[in-house]
């Protein structure tokens, strides 16, 4: 059976909370993801999706040169850790309604990302 650090991705962007939604966007746009995790010294503390982004600065008209990622990130993270059954977390993210989660090391440091693109491509 496959655990989650078989198959996600681990080439994490991370952004940190201190940093504005102008650069998180940049960096979205950059690399082409919906999703980073955003960190500070202590560990993951928030995700900020394109969503986010959307719903909690552009509907709103914040400014993206002043607005801090810690002013519109989620902070209620969900996640899996990478020792877990892939097949479980993928049950857990459909119920959930979710497309990505944050992976962790038992440490608690952030290991990757996994979409539900990893788990089509390895066929679970």
């Amino acid at each position: 059976s496959m655990h989650i650090g078989d198959i996600m991705t681990r080439n994490v962007h991370l952004v940190r909370p201190e940093e504005t939604l102008q650069y998180a966007a940049s960096l979205m746009a950059e690399w082409d993801i919906a999703f980073l995790p955003v960190a500070d010294a202590s560990g993951l503390v928030g995700t900020l999706t394109d969503r986010d982004v959307i719903l909690r600065a552009v509907a709103p008209g914040l400014a993206a040169e002043t607005t801090k990622v810690s002013d519109i990130m989620t902070t209620n993270i969900t996640y899996c850790y990478d020792d877990e059954e892939a097949a479980d977390v993928l049950a857990n993210m459909k119920a959930l309604h979710l497309r990505r989660l944050a992976v962790l090391d038992r440490q608690s440091r952030l290991s990757g990302v996994v979409s539900r693109t990893d788990f089509a491509r390895h066929g679970i």
